[in-house]
């Protein structure tokens, strides 16, 4: 058992006894965590901050994601998934195959979670017909549709704000924003892996616009590329302003860079044990975001189990299909029915919890 004298031991008696009171963690402090050795310690806090907020519950949903293009104009230097249009490999779906991807899920999904490239061509009405004609065949499923990247792209293309385009999306059903695309917010480093990607600015500024607009948003950190653990800090303190500003983040998502078929190469790869520390850090930062995910497609599902008993307690869902990891070099199964996610769930001591894209529980 880890006791109050042995977190004096190791430094870190102040922050236990700001996580016991429920005070905000400054900047120093996520510091001096990054710099503890004691993972075991680090899950210990984590870990109350998770019992406190959700007791012995992990979440997870029955979701299909849609991936509709892989051509995309930004040409990140990270990413493995975009091509250019006639390159082998690019692809693009029709409405049609978007139906088709939906009607062929082991189950009718709770939540469609709809990302891909920004290309070029695309106008948003063909998204504006396509999720109407999916709301008609799925009424009962949440749209989550779109980075803020995506969002800054249709504006720029169809030349009208931001605003204009989170509007004409809500009115044809979409409710939530999935919080891909913030990568890493600090610019210089932002500069050298997405030059031509929204900037950090902007892409908290659109969750603002949507927060205002009433949708629920994810948000997300890109982590262990060429960034310092001071971004990663900074990173979390602008989502936590963020918050407390516009109160609209349901979920944070740590996005650990897998390096396979990247061609940005990388000196010293991500460890698991930095994925951990960083998945435990990140719930003791964001004292105002009520879930962290555990996203078993780019961790692999053993280490979200892990993760699990680092402050995770989301363990995302079925899935069926997603192009962006794997084709990034993740090695984690395809889909996840809800047998083995409950098994998975129960096997790491947890509960497991059916919810809608909102959090709100499944009876």
């Amino acid at each position: 058992m880890i006791t109050k004298e042995y977190f004096e031991k190791i430094g870190l008696g102040s922050i236990l006894d700001k996580v016991l009171a429920g005070e905000r963690l400054s900047i120093a402090d996520g510091r001096t965590l990054y710099d503890c050795t004691d993972l075991t310690a680090l899950g210990a806090l984590a870990s109350i901050v998770r019992r406190k907020l959700h007791g012995n519950k992990t979440f997870y949903v029955l979701n299909r994601h849609i991936n509709y293009t892989n051509i995309c104009i930004n040409g990140c230097k990270f990413c493995a998934y975009a091509r250019e249009r006639g390159e082998d490999g690019s692809f693009q779906l029709s409405q049609n195959d978007i139906l088709e991807k939906l009607r062929s899920a082991p189950v009718a999904p709770r939540e469609i979670h709809v990302v891909g490239g920004c290309h070029p061509d695309i106008p948003l009405s063909f998204f504006e017909k396509s999720f109407i004609a999916v709301k008609k065949e799925y009424p009962q499923a949440t749209l989550k549709c779109f980075t803020a990247v995506e969002i800054a792209h249709f504006a720029e293309i169809e030349g009208i704000s931001s605003k204009e385009v989170l509007e004409k999306l809500r009115a044809v059903g979409v409710e939530m924003l999935p919080g891909g695309g913030a990568e890493i917010f600090a610019p210089e480093t932002r500069n050298k892996i997405c030059p031509k990607k929204l900037d950090g600015d902007n892409w908290l500024r659109i969750h603002e616009e949507a927060h205002s607009l009433g949708y629920t948003t994810n948000c997300t950190m890109l982590f262990g590329h060429v960034e310092s653990v001071a971004d990663r800090l900074d990173h979390l303190d602008q989502l936590r302003k963020q918050q407390d500003v516009s109160g609209g983040f349901n979920c944070f998502i740590p996005l650990p860079f897998l390096t396979e078929n990247s061609a940005l190469k990388i000196d010293n790869p991500l460890t698991g044990i930095d994925e951990l520390k960083t998945i435990a850090i990140s719930r003791l930062m964001l004292d105002n975001i009520p879930h962290i995910k555990a996203y078993w497609v780019m961790l692999t599902v053993k280490q979200a189990q892990a993760a699990l008993h680092y402050g995770a307690d989301d363990f995302d869902g079925t899935v069926v299909e997603e192009k962006i990891g794997h084709m990034a070099g993740a090695s984690s199964e395809q889909a996840l029915g809800r047998k083995e996610l409950e098994e998975m769930i129960l096997g790491c001591g947890f509960v497991p919890v059916e919810r809608d894209a909102a959090f709100n529980e499944i009876s």
